[in-house]
């Protein structure tokens, strides 16, 4: 039996991404960091370090957006890629990077608290204030 490969790219293909295995369902974040930074609300799946493979590693710059967390992005598109908990086994890999199908879904909304105004929430998904 194979495992699901998923793989996806910025918008300029400078970095690619590879996931081994079914992607899990993905969480959509309000928080004002992500909004400010991917321009709306990010969504992103968690999937262990060991399941994912990154090409073009040189041309991904890291932000260091608090004590716990860095974001990667690709230095020649500006393409907003991941959300990396720092000294953990697992990474957030944006939705929008993957290429058709990804066979998942949204199944949470957090840091409701802070989403824009402009849009609303599809009823009957998770929400959490924080």
């Amino acid at each position: 039996m194979t495992s699901a490969i998923h793989k996806g790219s910025c918008l300029c293909g400078a970095v690619s991404v590879q996931v081994t295995g079914d992607l899990p369902e993905a969480d959509a974040c309000h928080c004002t960091q992500c909004r400010k930074q991917s321009g709306h609300y990010w969504s992103s799946i968690d999937v262990p370090t060991s399941a994912v493979t990154i090409r073009g590693e040189d041309h991904i710059r890291w932000y260091q957006s608090s004590e716990k967390v860095r974001r990667g992005f690709c230095d020649t598109c500006g393409a907003f890629l991941f959300w990396d908990p720092i000294h953990h086994d697992k990474i957030a890999i944006a939705m929008g990077c993957f290429d058709m199908p990804t066979g998942t879904k949204i199944w949470s909304h957090i840091f409701v608290a802070d989403k824009g105004d402009y849009y609303q929430i599809e009823p009957g998904v998770l929400q959490r204030d924080q």
